[in-house]
């Protein structure tokens, strides 16, 4: 009976453990950022490693996805009859939802993966045991260079969903919907204000750090052999994925609460 109880445990247990551990290298790396000296060249080579995996990708997702918030919002809004209004709730839609979303996804998935396998391959080859050897810190040394790259890539594809997202949303809706570029151009003050677009940035801010956190802490510690990069990868899509979410979840919720929708 205590054995069975004990392998029912055990999967919470590791659970628990992992979730100490990934906090444990937070905290390592909010103290390793202020750290001297600083690697800038390392902070370059990886916001251009991470950028030119994502921003393709990320402009291809952002022009359907603003498409289709803008198709669905036009078709709702003219059933409604305030059709003058398909502007405002189209931005309204993309600034505060559809680009964090979308900059989560290819956080999580393209950027995420990507330092996962690099620094899973460098731990399976012992490089990083060799920097510890030689007393050189890992964390200082790779990690927050690309856990700051993740978060300055993050801030600045969520801009460019924004963009892509509304533009898109204006072609489609202009073109395919009938509607009025003046009256879609003039309705984007009429629901969005400006700490739509703050609480965006500090969401893709937040993302960056969580997706930044997660691959380095599955790129340090994955199994033996190149299997276990690979089961790292999986791992670290899936977990990031759900944390984006869950954060974008409470960040939304203490938004609407503490800030008024316009006009209230």
């Amino acid at each position: 009976m205590g054995g069975s109880k004990k392998s029912a445990l055990a999967p919470a247990s590791a659970a628990l453990s992992q979730a100490g551990n990934i906090v444990e290298l937070l905290v390592e790396v909010a103290r390793a950022t202020f750290r001297r000296p600083f690697q800038f060249r390392e902070f370059i080579e990886q916001a251009w490693f991470i950028a030119s995996v994502t921003i393709l990708p990320t402009a291809l997702v952002a022009i359907p996805f603003g498409a289709v918030v803008s198709l669905q919002t036009g078709s709702l809004i003219k059933q409604l009859g305030a059709e003058s209004f398909t502007g405002a709730a189209s931005v309204l839609a993309v600034i505060q939802q559809g680009s964090p979303i979308v900059t989560a996804l290819l956080i999580a998935g393209a950027a995420g993966s990507a330092v996962t396998a690099d620094l899973g391959s460098r731990t399976i080859r012992e490089e990083i045991d060799a920097m510890r050897v030689l007393g050189i810190d890992p964390v200082h040394r790779l990690v927050v260079p690309r856990v700051l790259a993740m978060i300055l890539i993050a801030l600045l594809l969520n801009g460019l969903v924004s963009v892509v997202g509304i533009a898109g949303g204006y072609f489609f809706n202009v073109v395919l919907q009938g509607g009025t570029p003046g009256a879609y151009l003039a309705s984007f003050s009429a629901l969005a204000q400006l700490p739509d677009l703050y609480v965006a940035e500090l969401k893709a801010a937040i993302f960056g750090v969580i997706a930044g956190i997660i691959a380095s802490y599955k790129g340090l510690n994955p199994n033996p052999g190149p299997k276990g990069v690979g089961e790292a990868v999986n791992q670290t899509v899936v977990i990031t994925f759900l944390l984006l979410f869950f954060a974008n979840l409470i960040l939304t919720l203490v938004y609407l609460q503490v800030v008024p929708a316009k006009g209230s």
